[in-house]
């Protein structure tokens, strides 16, 4: 009654979107509208970020492909920002909104034919464990309740993250991601940051030179001990740091950290925001090595463009939430709801997690052949299609190229008649970035 399968949609509804982007790319793109646009409505707020380097103006999407109210089109290789996993304007995902918009909106925190249907199938999807949970409107709220929820659980206060996570810009999510400007200049009491793993620069190695992962772990028992009171409730972590660098830990981290969290009577949470929903060719990233974790936060992609995300919880711990009033104004509403049961629905009808680790392999490989082909380009990791590339000035020192990713970003906007916009023009986006920093792209 409340499943989708009904709505029928052409398998190859994305390719007329393809072949135009392909027949335009060598034409020079238009402003004038673009910019009147820009002229008016940044009186009115402000940009950051990609959007400052570049304030276009999009005013339709469809598959892969974007639209700037100059008919413009543009090749969307970051998905949103990790959230449009099965396209822009999915027909099917389209129509399920659609749907529910006609019916019901909202109503608060009761329950829902079409909620009651999608948490039960995101539970098997995902392979069960984690049969507690709740819905809200974005990411960083998630996470937030997460905190508050290995509070509740463990009679604890203290949380240790890992450097360069990011997890959320609220002040309770951004105190377990990197002190920056933009964050603030101190962290919320309580809060801890300890390394990471990271292959390609290791603090700690072995003597074959290796990374050493079971220094790592020493150094956070080592830390616990000097830097808090023994009071830790959680690790919260990401699989594969997104903003930090697509850094990708040896296989095996998070199995050794597993086993300290339970020996520490730690809660082990993943945030799985930018690295669920199918990303990296698993439902959940941390299925690479075979870890389930205590609590899950998933977002971006589970809803395909639609603001959503979930709090998982394993069952034993449903008896917590009801001291913390986890719901919000809009989480888990009816049209939320029918955008991640559609989204479920194709993941699997369209098999989207063999299909993302198969691209995955072949774009890696590619990444590699560029690697082999330029030496600025330090190191190449990921996993489906979450991957990165290294800009440095010097393989051996490994120190990074200042401010790559503006300028390649810069570049790859650029038309270049008569050439490639993802191959033939890779030299010249590497020319441009002679004096620039890290650069990671996202596929």
């Amino acid at each position: 009654m409340y499943y989708f399968e009904d709505i029928i949609y052409d398998p190859n509804w994305y390719q007329d979107s393809l072949s135009k982007f392909y027949k335009q790319r060598t034409i020079e793109c238009k402003k004038e509208i673009s910019l009147s646009i820009i002229e008016k409505s940044y009186k009115y707020t402000t940009c950051h970020g990609r959007v400052k380097i570049a304030p276009l103006v999009f005013e339709a999407g469809c598959g892969g492909i974007l639209k700037d109210v100059d008919g413009n089109l543009y090749l969307d290789f970051g998905s949103g920002i990790y959230v449009t996993n099965l396209g822009h304007s999915h027909p099917k995902i389209s129509e399920a909104v659609a749907r529910q918009a006609k019916t019901l909106m909202n109503c608060h925190d009761y329950m829902t034919p079409v909620k009651a249907v999608y948490m039960e199938k995101l539970a098997n999807a995902i392979g069960g464990g984690f049969n507690n949970i709740h819905l809200y409107d974005n990411g960083t709220t998630a996470i937030e309740f997460a905190i508050r929820a290995v509070r509740a659980i463990t009679g604890k206060h203290e949380i240790i993250s890992c450097f360069s996570d990011h997890h959320g810009k609220t002040m309770g999510s951004s105190a377990v991601g990197r002190v920056s400007q933009i964050n603030g200049p101190t962290r919320l009491p309580g809060f801890y940051m300890v390394p990471r793993p990271d292959p390609y620069r290791p603090i700690w190695k072995k003597k074959d030179g290796t990374i050493d992962t079971d220094a790592y772990i020493e150094f956070y028992d080592l830390f616990i001990k000097e830097s808090t009171t023994g009071e830790v409730a959680a690790f919260i972590l990401e699989p594969i740091q997104g903003w930090g660098g697509t850094i990708i830990p040896p296989d095996d981290f998070f199995p050794k950290l597993k086993d300290y969290c339970q020996k520490k009577q730690i809660l082990l949470v993943i945030d799985e925001i930018l690295t669920g929903s199918g990303r990296t060719g698993k439902w959940l990233c941390m299925d690479y090595w075979n870890v389930r974790p205590d609590i899950v936060i998933l977002g971006k992609g589970i809803g395909n463009g639609f603001p959503m995300s979930a709090l998982l919880l394993k069952e034993e711990y449903a008896w917590a939430m009801e001291k913390i009033a986890p719901s919000t104004t809009f989480g888990g509403n009816p049209m939320a709801c029918a955008a991640g049961l559609a989204t479920l629905e194709v993941l699997e009808e369209d098999d989207i997690m063999v299909r993302a680790e198969k691209t995955g392999k072949y774009l890696l490989e590619k990444l590699i052949q560029l690697k082999e082909q330029h030496p600025m380009i330090g190191d190449v990791r990921g996993k489906g299609c979450l991957l990165g590339l290294e800009f440095v000035r010097d393989r051996k020192t490994k120190i990074p190229i200042n401010e790559a990713s503006g300028k390649l970003y810069q570049e790859c906007l650029k038309r270049q008649p008569h050439l490639s916009p993802l191959y033939q023009d890779v030299p010249l986006y590497i020319k441009a970035m002679q004096e620039n920093s890290i650069a990671l792209l996202s596929c």
